[in-house]
């Protein structure tokens, strides 16, 4: 079964930096676009950035100007920049397909509080 694997989590402050890293499978990975999902307390799942090619990408509005996302192809690995973080943006973070048909990961947490 294809699977990815999420991580760089963590409790972070208000206005701190996370990096975080999903690795993803090459049959997958050199094929499809990619993209970073986050599903917050008591919310449903929301697309945060997606990535076309190395200079393709585009970003939800309430991370734009904040986040980068890029991916490595010699390590098969999906990465999101994450700076100037909020409280708000207090999720479990998953990465996926642009279209999003793999089975979804176990993500991993990320906390913004201080």
């Amino acid at each position: 079964q294809v699977q990815v694997v999420e991580s760089g989590g963590g409790l972070v402050q208000p206005g701190g930096s996370l990096r975080l890293a999903c690795e993803v499978p090459e049959s997958i990975f050199t094929q499809y676009s990619m993209a970073w999902y986050r599903q917050g307390p008591g919310k449903e799942r929301e697309w945060v950035a997606g990535i076309l090619s190395e200079t393709g990408t585009n970003y939800a509005d309430f991370v734009k100007g904040r986040f980068t996302i890029s991916r490595d192809y010699a390590k098969n690995t999906l990465y999101l920049q994450m700076n100037d973080l909020q409280r708000e943006d207090t999720a479990v973070y998953y990465c996926n397909t642009l279209a999003g048909f793999l089975p979804w990961g176990q993500g991993t947490q990320v906390t913004v509080s201080s």
